[in-house]
């Protein structure tokens, strides 16, 4: 008897704690209007561990969002849950996706330790503000001048690091992908060429990327305090910086026309020029964004060709005209770049794949309504791209690397690999630029093949091969 009442005691307990969270989050969000279906977890943690179910232990991330579609219905593409301590509504399909995009307004972006990246920077800024540094960002990085110039700059590094690749013999591609695309950053923002300064900005970016989806807990030991100490020496080393082109630009030394001189020459409409704080916040938030992105979706371009002969094929045929078109050895141009149709093809293609980001973040300002369900103020909403990216109502047979379903466009809205609205990456021309330069001299002169092709895939914190994409490098 007294068994019975303890196993009964029990269960009563699971299921109160079980429907906690529904109850109150319910009760306390509804005001005359039903939220999405879902359901919100356990108190304080909420769908968290599920989620890392799925995302770690399975590692069949996109089971997470078909697990609530078989328990909840299809409803009009979202569902509510508690992820990350914070109550969500997820948008899982492109036509919920851009009703998110395009109320960016009321749907601020907001990812979680944002500030690590600094109040001003692009990320974080808001309004007018981040409408000003855009333009600037689209300006410096991603106009047409713009790209002939950076097209030029950054291939002698890319060059000269596939020839060191082929006496290395066999490596890991992730690490050598993130050396040299963090080379060309440096130099791309800050004129800072590879040496000990740039080791020293590696590490402490390394350091700080780890605490952006860090616990906020400002405790000596974690990842979050140290990503706070690394963003202060990183600081630290640009306002020198900053302070030496002041005093060059006062004695008449010329400019040297790369990220930070773009930011010192901002101007709004009223002709004030960024402070000093923006300038040095938007230089460390404009890396974050480029250097963890780009080093994925290249690695991914190497994974996947590897594993598609017939890619690699069509790929070394376009890339051999356009080199053998090239004239006194020079490098290719931007503009000879725009003529590599494949090339793009299987660029977009490794875009949708590799998703480096499952989702982003936005923060409801205010209540909205989509489809009858309220969105309460105050909640997170959650594009989850991967998903709109991998399903098979999107894509026929979503999970094979096919360039060649680029023949035709993407259904509406189900292709955001950098965001939508204003929020849309003011340097999407740039990435897609990097990775046919890459392609361009990679597949032209040199072979490689997976050390390990059965190697098991990691998605969290950013999904890639959980052996670094290893492969053995060689020239023809």
């Amino acid at each position: 008897m007294e068994c019975t009442m303890w196993w009964w005691t029990w269960v009563l307990g699971i299921i109160v704690i079980w429907w906690w969270n529904e109850a109150w989050y319910v009760l306390c969000s509804r005001n005359g209007k039903k939220l999405p279906p879902g359901h919100m977890g356990f108190p304080f943690v909420g769908e968290t561990l599920l989620f890392l179910w799925y995302f770690k232990i399975l590692r069949r991330p996109d089971d997470f969002i078909n697990s609530k579609r078989r328990r909840y219905g299809d409803g009009v593409g979202l569902y509510k849950t508690k992820l990350f301590g914070t109550p969500s509504i997820i948008a899982y399909t492109p036509e919920a996706t851009k009703f998110v995009y395009h109320n960016s307004e009321t749907f601020i972006l907001q990812w979680p330790n944002s500030a690590i990246m600094g109040n001003n920077a692009l990320v974080s800024a808001h309004g007018k503000a981040h409408t000003r540094i855009r333009n600037l960002v689209t300006n410096v990085l991603n106009r047409p001048p713009a790209l002939r110039r950076i097209a030029l700059l950054i291939q002698p590094r890319i060059a000269a690091s596939l020839q060191s690749w082929a006496q290395k013999v066999q490596f890991r591609a992730y690490a050598e992908i993130k050396k040299v695309t963090f080379e060309n950053i440096g130099n791309l923002f800050a004129n800072i060429e590879p040496g000990p300064l740039l080791d020293t900005l590696d590490r402490l970016f390394v350091g700080l990327l780890a605490g952006v989806r860090a616990q906020k807990l400002y405790v000596p030991g974690t990842a979050y305090y140290h990503a706070i100490r690394c963003r202060e020496e990183l600081l630290k080393i640009f306002r020198a910086e900053l302070k030496k082109r002041k005093q060059n630009r006062l004695d008449g030394v010329e400019c040297r026309n790369d990220l930070m001189d773009g930011l010192m020459d901002i101007k709004d409409d009223e002709g004030n020029q960024l402070r000093d704080e923006e300038i040095l916040d938007n230089i460390v938030g404009l890396i974050v964004a480029g250097y963890e992105s780009t080093s994925l979706a290249l690695s991914w371009a190497v994974y996947f060709i590897a594993k598609s002969p017939q890619v690699f094929q069509k790929l070394r045929v376009e890339e051999n005209v356009a080199l053998s078109e090239e004239k006194n050895g020079e490098f290719i141009t931007s503009d000879d770049l725009s003529k590599l149709k494949y090339t793009y093809k299987v660029i977009e293609e490794t875009l949708r794949l590799a998703n480096p980001a499952a989702f982003s973040f936005r923060l409801a300002t205010e209540d909205m309504e989509y489809e009858g369900y309220r969105i309460p103020k105050g909640w997170k909403i959650l594009p989850w791209v991967r998903y709109i990216h991998t399903n098979p109502e999107n894509y026929e047979n979503p999970m094979c690397f096919n360039p060649d379903r680029w023949n035709e466009p993407a259904r509406p809205g189900a292709f955001n690999p950098f965001g939508g609205g204003i929020r849309y990456c003011p340097g999407n021309m740039l990435a897609r630029q990097q990775l046919a330069i890459f392609l361009h001299h990679l597949c032209a002169a040199f072979k490689w093949e997976l050390v390990n092709p059965e190697a098991e895939i990691r998605y969290l914190s950013h999904p890639k091969p959980s052996d670094g994409v290893e492969i053995t490098f060689s020239k023809f």
